[in-house]
């Protein structure tokens, strides 16, 4: 069962944190995602064998967090994962975040690049509200304030927010530099259907940091969930947590 972080005023969140060594791994669900789901369980599974510190959560509205899924925007799930890191743990962070989970781990580390020792990108999707909606998309969220859409690998619909979407375009981070100088590793499926391969090597190129790696999985679609495709995750956290 998981624990909760009370937060007067705002929904509790749901949390399951380990103990053990340094640097921490915080692991960011991607949109309508949660702690449970393969890669974050994979991850955790790995700090308890090699006895790292790990923190997964659910974002309000999501997995078993309080709150309700439709209210919540970006900047509200930016500030959720900020709670969770600045009460729950101590020290140098690395953040493990897939799709838009990737994109609040960049919003995260511009918030506290003293904490951030390093980032692993799973399909990260910065920006996708300004590439992963046409003009019909669009124009349905402003005059109906939301779109559903239907995911083949998900049983129930996705709704998308006009407050989510402008939320999203106020947080837009691919066409300048993004300041941010810790390692980087992306891990991106070659047929992504959701994160087209060109955003990883847009976000590689806009990092300010030199220390960037691109990992390209060849027959990768958007869950990277195979075994292999958790397996590389798991020795690309373990390379960068040891190199650190």
């Amino acid at each position: 069962m998981p624990d909760y972080l009370d937060r007067p005023g705002l929904p509790r969140l749901a949390y399951e944190q380990r103990d053990g060594a340094g640097p921490t791994i915080v692991f960011l669900p991607g949109y309508g995602s949660d702690m449970s789901g393969s890669k974050a369980v994979a991850r955790d599974a790995w700090a308890e064998t090699h006895g790292h510190a790990m923190l997964r959560f659910d974002y309000r509205g999501c997995g078993a967090s309080e709150g309700v899924f439709g209210d919540a925007t970006l900047d509200d799930w930016r500030d959720d994962a900020l709670d969770v890191i600045d009460r729950l743990t101590q020290g140098p962070l690395i953040l493990v975040g897939s799709s838009m989970g990737g994109w609040l781990m960049l919003l995260i580390a511009l918030e506290r690049p003293e904490r951030i020792s390093g980032l692993v990108g799973i399909a990260a999707a910065p920006d996708f509200t300004q590439w992963g909606y046409d003009e019909t998309q669009r124009a349905t969220l402003a005059s109906d304030g939301l779109i559903v859409s239907h995911h083949p690998d998900y049983e129930t619909p996705e709704i998308t927010t006009q407050a989510f979407w402008a939320s999203g375009q106020a947080n837009l981070l691919l066409d300048g530099e993004i300041p941010i100088d810790c390692p980087v590793r992306l891990l991106q499926g070659l047929d992504d259907s959701d994160v087209p391969p060109s955003v990883a090597f847009r976000l590689g190129r806009a990092l300010r940091s030199a220390d960037v790696q691109t990992l390209l999985v060849k027959g990768g679609q958007h869950r990277l969930s195979r075994p292999g495709d958790l397996g590389l995750l798991l020795t690309t956290t373990a390379a960068l947590t040891e190199s650190l």
